[in-house]
């Protein structure tokens, strides 16, 4: 005779017996389906809730806040710029399609304004090198590509973000993306660093992070989204709401072109020493260098 005597089974573990009430695993199946008995941190419908924004928000912010300490992150310098600038052979290829479309489209007006484009972007598209070469210095600006003390980061994306990320890669050092869910399907670049590739939901915590360790800021030439990094980065250094750290806008003829700054300040509308908030350059060298000298005299040497 065996002597093995099964576990007692507690109340809680087993549904009411069919024999007490015929109907009680039924209705035990109907509570455990309802959306109320989900476990809140597993039920996406709760959290999505407009009353939950401030959890999103937290955990938006917490979780590659702390992926980042995990990776010994320390400083950052932070690399903006159009996501439709090309390498040059890309941009090229593009040019020589439109050609070729629109020679046999006799000269269709919406072909012609798509090629004008085009030659622009090619034009444009030396700066896939620049931030490229710009990645590479700053991926080999450690002791070791583990050196994560100081590291390149983007917002992962193509273009000049991707560039960037890619310098990186090239120098076997490792780079961080902040991604953001968009109403239309995106893709990270494939050169950042796995583990240190973000999806944030709100462009406000994305915003915070590009900022919470930043020690340089560049600008190469975009649109909407770089202006719009750019200038909250400037408000808050002018209001003192974070620190004075070296702002370059790579392509000074583009820049220019785009804002007048010496109208701001003939209009008043911003102090003439604003415009020491930034500084122009054209080589992924003088970018650099501008960053490293900024740094050693004032005080704050990278390394």
């Amino acid at each position: 005779m065996s002597n093995h005597h099964s576990k007692p089974r507690f109340p809680w573990q087993s549904v009411k017996a069919s024999n007490e009430d015929a109907l009680a695993a039924e209705r035990v199946n109907a509570i455990m389906a309802h959306p109320s008995y989900r476990q809140p941190d597993h039920d996406v419908d709760f959290l999505n809730l407009d009353a939950t924004r401030t959890v999103r928000l937290q955990i938006d912010y917490l979780k590659p806040e702390l992926l980042l300490e995990q990776c010994g992150i320390q400083h950052t310098i932070v690399v903006f710029g159009s996501t439709r600038i090309e390498e040059p052979q890309a941009a090229q290829r593009e040019v020589s399609r439109l050609k070729l479309l629109l020679a046999g489209n006799s000269g269709d007006p919406q072909t012609a304004r798509q090629l004008r484009i085009a030659e622009r972007i090619l034009e444009r598209s030396h700066y896939y090198d620049v931030a490229r070469e710009l990645g590479r210095l700053i991926g080999s600006s450690g002791t070791c590509p583990e050196d994560c003390r100081v590291t390149l980061m983007t917002g992962g994306g193509p273009g000049i973000m991707e560039a960037a990320n890619r310098g990186a890669f090239d120098a076997g050092a490792k780079s961080i993306g902040l991604n953001i869910t968009l109403p239309h399907e995106q893709f990270p670049n494939p050169y950042v660093t796995p583990e240190l590739c973000f999806r944030f939901h709100y462009f406000a915590i994305r915003k915070l992070h590009f900022l919470l360790r930043a020690k340089a800021l560049i600008a190469f030439p975009g649109g909407f989204g770089t202006l719009d990094e750019l200038f909250e980065a400037l408000t808050l250094i002018q209001t003192n709401k974070v620190a004075r750290i070296p702002v370059v806008l790579a392509g000074k003829e583009y820049w220019q072109q785009l804002i007048d700054f010496d109208l701001l300040v003939n209009e008043g509308m911003i102090a003439e020493d604003d415009r020491e908030l930034f500084v122009y350059a054209e080589t992924a060298h003088d970018i650099w260098n501008h960053v490293l000298q900024w740094h050693q005299n004032n005080g704050t040497p990278l390394f």
